[in-house]
């Protein structure tokens, strides 16, 4: 069974539209794990723009679904794992400034920093997952680093899903299949939706996890949150 995990940054920038504490992040968050997420995802940045370090606090008090936070390894971050202790961290190579996440890890570039970083998180106690793009030449770096899973990252697919999206999932399914040799295991998000998600789950059957935040929140609006969330799952047991 793949599980949805769902992330709720775009809620939290909507209440921060107006400063206050509506919609309340917390209760959109037990309520998405009511409706039936399988996990709640945040990805607090520096600026705080969205995600506040203070809501992974709270948040990570009242979650009982896989509490999943993403973000750049620096010292804040850590910091952050180390007091809330989540199910798992994502590591992502986003700069400060990013308006959101656009490419995967260098792991080979990147490989003895990772290997420290993950070593540290896997003290912890928390499960680690490497953001990653669909290239076969950073899955055996990955593993070295002792990661536990890889998050493919599937902007690409979404782009390319409806003009061929056989032509658009074949690296990934290439990629899947070398993570699964490795045994790494699987995750998958970035631009997912009601329309690619089940081909892309039909064609990796043993995808873990995907994390789905801004298409789900988009249709939301028109569908309602709880219907919405039960239409994705949907879409993962097709």
């Amino acid at each position: 069974m793949t599980k949805l995990s769902v992330n709720i940054n775009k809620i939290a920038t909507l209440r921060n539209a107006r400063g206050a504490n509506n919609p309340n992040v917390v209760k959109v968050a037990l309520d998405c794990e009511r409706f039936g997420a399988q996990g709640i995802t945040v990805h607090p940045r520096p600026d705080e723009r969205h995600i506040r370090y203070q809501d992974a606090v709270d948040l990570a008090k009242v979650v009982t679904t896989e509490f999943n936070i993403e973000g750049y390894p620096d010292q804040r971050f850590m910091q952050l794992i180390r007091e809330v202790k989540p199910a798992q961290a994502t590591l992502v190579p986003d700069p400060p400034n990013a308006i959101t996440s656009n490419t995967g890890w260098d792991t080979i570039a990147h490989q003895s920093m990772l290997k420290d970083i993950v070593a540290e998180l896997k003290e912890i106690g928390t499960r680690v997952s490497i953001f990653i793009n669909p290239e076969a030449k950073y899955f055996e770096p990955a593993k070295l680093t002792g990661t536990d899973r890889v998050e493919l990252y599937t902007e690409p697919y979404a782009s390319n899903y409806h003009p061929n999206r056989e032509k658009a999932v074949k690296p990934y399914v290439e990629v899947a299949q070398l993570a699964r040799e490795l045994g790494l295991g699987l995750n998958a998000g970035h631009d997912l939706d009601l329309q690619n998600l089940a081909y892309l789950k039909q064609q990796i059957p043993f995808l873990e996890e995907v994390s789905i935040g801004h298409a789900l929140i988009c249709d939301a609006l028109y569908y309602g949150l709880e219907n919405t969330i039960q239409m994705y799952r949907r879409q993962l047991e097709i």
